[in-house]
């Protein structure tokens, strides 16, 4: 299964994408530790074409694993898929893969991305430095001023709510995706 963490900046995706590689023994593909492992620090620039570059990486690395162990779960972070196209490339690496997609939106108030983007609080847990320097409250404003509602199937969880209770329902959503898998074989 490819298992995609959508939301702005500060809403949690990466928090629940640990948690959820745990529960499933998944493996977490984040665009950020793959740009910094790529680009030295001087070169990272934060632009559409190097986020972009880096997802092509990232869904390389997802193909390898999958064709490898067609039973692996892959979990693609880091990015917020505000973008129709960024969609469109997860439906298509899906397809050529032949795996389900399954998309998780997190969602929060302003005042909690704020407080989290801020390192002041996490969704259940301590903050930790981003590794993506650019990641602020004014990316999450605009981000958020042109996001592209994602109309494909997903589950919306609202990361104000307690960690125990977000990973519950992403659990759940997973769970009846590899039911109805498991059905359909």
């Amino acid at each position: 299964m490819l298992i995609a963490m959508a939301g702005l900046p500060g809403t949690g995706k990466s928090t629940l994408a640990r948690h959820l590689a745990d529960a499933y023994a998944a493996v977490v593909l984040d665009k950020d530790s793959i740009r910094a492992a790529l680009f030295p620090a001087a070169l990272i620039e934060y632009s559409t074409r190097q986020d972009d570059f880096c997802m092509s990486i990232m869904f390389q690395v997802a193909t390898y694993l999958l064709h490898n162990n067609p039973l692996q779960h892959v979990i693609i972070d880091g990015r917020t898929f505000s973008r129709s196209y960024q969609v469109v490339a997860l439906e298509q690496l899906s397809r050529d893969l032949n795996v389900p997609l399954k998309i998780i939106e997190c969602v929060c108030s302003d005042e909690s991305a704020q407080r989290r983007l801020a390192g002041k609080q996490s969704i259940g847990e301590k903050s930790e430095k981003h590794l993506a320097a650019n990641r602020d409250y004014n990316l999450y404003l605009t981000i958020k001023a042109h996001f592209e509602p994602i109309r494909e199937p997903k589950l919306l969880v609202d990361t104000d709510n307690d960690l125990a209770q977000c990973l519950a329902a992403c659990l759940a959503y997973l769970s009846n995706a590899t039911d109805a898998e498991a059905q359909s074989s």
